[in-house]
C-alpha cells in the first residue's frame, strides 16, 4: 500500500472500533449523537468536505454528494449506528478501489523503470555520466554491466548479453556483438559495450514507449464514454427521484419520516460507484496486462476494436518473413559477370537502408568505392537508379525496368528478383530469398481458432514470392506487386468486405506501411525492428516483432470487453432489484450499503482480472 492508502487503512480501523464501542454506550439524546459523530468524522470528513468543494465549483451531483446528504439525512432520522455504517463502508470501497488501480498501473509504472538516468561519455580517458538529451547522433556512449542502454544505436565495440524483457515481456536475453542494433531501455548483462548513438533521446524507443503509455488512457473505449455519460445523467435524475419520494407520498399519505427514510435509502443504492470505477479499470487493466507482454495498446478504444477482429491484413517483408533478405542466385546476361553484376548492384543501392539494399552489399562483401555512385534516386516500390562510373544504371523490379523500356525474362525462382540494367541494355538479374519468422504459422493458426473469418497479405514482391508465401502459411488471400497507394486501395477493399460491427485489423512494419496502419481500423506495428513511421501510425506495438502475440492481444482485448460487459450487467441488475426494493420500503440503509459498496466491490474485484494474460494457444 501507498502512505495515503496506508492512512486510510488507519482511519477505517480506528472508526470502527470507536463504532463498535458506542454502540454499547448508554447514552441518550444530544450525549448519543455527540459520540456518534467521533468516528463519523474521522471516517467521513474528507466526503463531506469534497461534496462541499464540488457545490461550489458547480459539480453537484457525484457520489460524494450523495454519500453526504444520504448520512446526514440518517442522522436527521436519529439512525446514527447506520450513518457512520454507511460512510464507513463507502471508505472501505474507496480504498479497494485505490488498491486495485495502483495493482493495475503497477504493470504500465514498471515501463517507467526503463527510463534512462544517464549516459556514459569518456572524456580524457574517463568516464562522465551525462544527461541521455545531451547526446548527439554519432556520439559514442560506454554501457557497462547492469546499465541500462540509454539511446538508441549499433555496437562498436565488445559483445554481450541484454535483458529486454521491460520492452518485449520475453524472459530470455538477447546476445548482441559488434554490428548488432541495440534500442535503449534494455539492461545490458554481461559485457562492456561501445555504442554509437543512431537517434536522439526524443526520438529513441524508450521515449515512444513512455509517450504511448503516458497518453493511453486518453483515448477512452466506447463503453467508457458511454458510463460517463450515463453517469452524467443518471445520477441527478435519482436525486430529483428521492427528492420525489421523499416529498409528494409524505403530502399524501403523511408520516414523513418513512418516506424520508426510503428516499436516503434510494440515494444510498443509486451511487454509481460500481460502473464509474470498474469499466475504466477494467480497460486500464487490460492495456497494463498487455504491456507486461511487450504489446503497447494506445487506448481503451483500440483494446474494444481489436476485440471485434474479422480480418487481419498482414505485410510480408519483417512481419511475417524476418526481414533479412540474402542473395541465392545471381545470373548475368551477355558480357557481364557475375561479380560485376553483383558489384554494381552493390553500388548502386550503396545508400539505401532498405534489407534488400543491405543484403546486396552484404553479398559483395568487400568495401565499395562510394565516389564512383552519383545522381541516386530512390523510386518507391520501383527500385533504385544512379550512375556508376558516369553510366546510367537502373536495379529494382519489373515495373521499373518496364518503365525505362526494357524487356526482361521470365523468372521461375522464387524470391525477390532485382534487375540490373546499364545505359538501356539488360545485364542480368539477382534474386534475393528472405525466411518466415519461425513463429509466424502459429500465429495464423491462431488467429483462425479464435475465428477471425478471413486472412490476407499484401507484398510487393511478385506473385511466386508472394503465393508460395502465403502458401507455406495457409493465408486465405494473396495480392502481389503492390506499390504504397495500392496497399491502401486494396485495404479499402477489404473494408467494404467485413462484416457489420467487425473490425479489420492491418500488420505492418515499413514506412511505405504507415498510411495502410492508419486507414485500416486498428493498425498494429512491430516496434522492435520497425520504423518510426510505422509506430507513430499505428494504435498497438508489438515491441519484439512477433505475429504471435497478434493472437494473443486479441485474447486479451476480448477477455477485457467480457469483463466490461460482466460488471455493467451486474451492477445495473443488482442496482435496479434494490431500487425497487427500497422504493417500496423492503430494503433497509444495510441493504443499501451492499448494493452501493458491495456491487462496487465485487465490481472491481472482477475488473482486476483483466491484468490476468490469458494462455496462448
Amino acid at each position: 500500500m501507498t502512505r495515503k492508502q496506508k492512512k486510510m487503512l488507519l482511519r477505517i480501523l480506528l472508526s470502527a472500533v470507536l463504532l463498535v464501542t458506542v454502540a454499547f454506550l448508554p447514552l441518550e439524546g444530544w450525549a448519543r449523537l455527540a459520540v456518534y459523530l467521533v468516528p463519523y468524522f474521522i471516517i467521513g470528513w474528507d466526503v463531506l468536505w469534497r461534496a462541499v468543494r464540488n457545490i461550489v465549483n458547480g459539480q453537484l451531483f457525484d457520489e460524494h454528494f450523495l454519500m453526504s446528504i444520504a448520512t446526514i439525512g440518517a442522522f436527521i432520522l436519529g439512525d446514527y449506528n447506520e450513518a457512520c455504517g454507511v460512510m464507513l463502508f463507502y471508505q472501505v470501497g474507496e480504498l479497494f478501489q485505490s488498491y486495485a488501480v495502483g495493482r493495475s498501473r503497477k504493470s504500465i509504472a514498471a515501463l517507467m523503470d526503463i527510463r534512462p538516468d544517464y549516459a556514459n561519455i569518456e572524456q580524457d580517458g574517463t568516464l562522465v555520466q551525462v544527461e541521455p538529451d545531451e547526446i548527439a547522433v554519432g556520439q559514442v556512449i560506454i554501457v557497462q554491466p547492469g546499465e541500462k542502454i540509454p539511446l538508441d544505436g549499433i555496437v562498436l565495440h565488445g559483445s554481450s548479453t541484454v535483458d529486454t524483457a521491460a520492452l518485449t515481456g520475453e524472459s530470455l536475453p538477447r546476445d548482441v556483438q559488434q554490428g548488432s542494433e541495440v534500442i535503449s531501455g534494455c539492461v545490458n548483462l554481461s559485457g562492456l559495450l561501445k555504442i554509437e548513438v543512431t537517434k536522439e533521446f526524443g526520438e529513441s524507443t524508450v521515449c515512444k514507449i513512455l509517450d504511448l503509455v503516458e497518453n493511453s488512457s486518453a483515448k477512452k473505449a466506447k463503453a467508457e464514454n458511454f458510463i460517463t455519460r450515463f453517469a452524467r445523467w443518471y445520477t441527478p435524475a435519482v436525486v430529483f427521484s428521492a427528492l420525489t419520494l421523499a416529498i409528494i407520498p409524505s403530502l399524501l399519505f403523511g408520516n414523513w419520516q418513512v418516506w424520508l427514510e426510503r428516499a436516503l435509502i434510494l440515494l444510498v443504492i443509486s451511487c454509481p460507484c460500481a460502473l464509474v470505477i470498474s469499466v475504466p479499470l477494467s480497460f486500464f487493466g487490460g492495456i497494463g496486462g498487455a504491456s507486461r507482454c511487450g504489446i503497447l495498446v494506445k487506448g481503451g478504444n483500440y483494446l474494444e476494436a481489436l476485440a471485434r477482429t474479422d480480418v487481419v491484413v498482414f505485410d510480408k517483408t519483417g512481419t511475417l518473413t524476418k526481414g533479412d533478405f540474402s542473395v541465392v542466385s545471381v545470373q548475368p546476361q551477355g558480357d557481364f559477370s557475375a561479380d560485376r553484376l553483383l558489384q554494381t548492384a552493390a553500388l548502386v543501392e550503396c545508400f539505401s537502408n532498405h534489407p534488400i539494399a543491405q543484403s546486396l552489399r552484404n553479398a559483395w562483401g568487400s568495401e565499395l568505392d562510394r565516389t564512383r555512385v552519383s545522381d541516386i534516386q530512390e523510386l518507391a516500390g520501383h527500385g533504385v537508379t544512379a550512375k556508376v562510373d558516369g553510366k546510367a544504371v537502373a536495379a529494382g523490379n519489373e515495373k521499373l525496368m518496364q518503365q525505362i523500356g526494357i524487356t526482361v525474362p521470365a523468372i521461375t525462382e522464387v524470391g525477390t528478383v532485382v534487375h540490373l540494367a546499364q545505359d538501356g541494355v539488360y545485364r542480368g538479374y539477382i534474386v534475393i530469398a528472405d525466411q518466415l519468422k519461425p513463429d509466424s504459422a502459429n500465429a495464423i493458426e491462431s488467429l483462425k481458432k479464435q475465428g477471425v473469418r478471413k486472412t490476407v497479405m499484401l507484398t510487393g514482391d511478385t506473385q511466386a514470392v508472394g503465393e508460395a508465401v502465403a502458401a507455406q502459411l495457409h493465408i486465405d488471400q494473396v495480392h502481389t506487386q503492390l506499390l504504397p497507394a495500392d496497399k491502401v486501395s486494396a485495404v479499402e477493399e477489404l473494408l467494404q468486405t467485413r462484416q457489420a460491427g467487425k473490425c479489420l485489423v492491418y500488420v505492418g512494419d515499413g514506412v511505405n506501411d504507415a498510411p495502410v496502419l492508419s486507414r485500416a481500423d486498428v493498425g498494429i506495428a512491430m516496434g522492435a525492428m520497425g520504423s518510426d513511421a510505422a509506430i507513430e501510425a499505428a494504435d498497438i506495438v508489438l515491441m519484439d516483432d512477433s505475429p504471435a502475440k497478434i493472437s494473443l492481444a486479441i485474447q486479451i482485448a476480448r477477455k477485457t470487453l467480457r469483463i466490461v460487459h460482466q460488471n455493467i450487467w451486474f451492477a445495473l441488475v443488482v442496482k435496479g432489484f434494490f431500487l425497487l426494493m427500497g422504493a417500496f420500503g423492503v430494503a433497509t440503509m444495510w441493504e443499501a450499503v451492499f448494493a452501493d459498496v458491495g456491487v462496487a466491490v465485487i465490481a472491481i474485484i472482477n475488473a482486476t482480472f483483466a491484468l490476468r494474460v490469458p494462455k496462448q494457444n
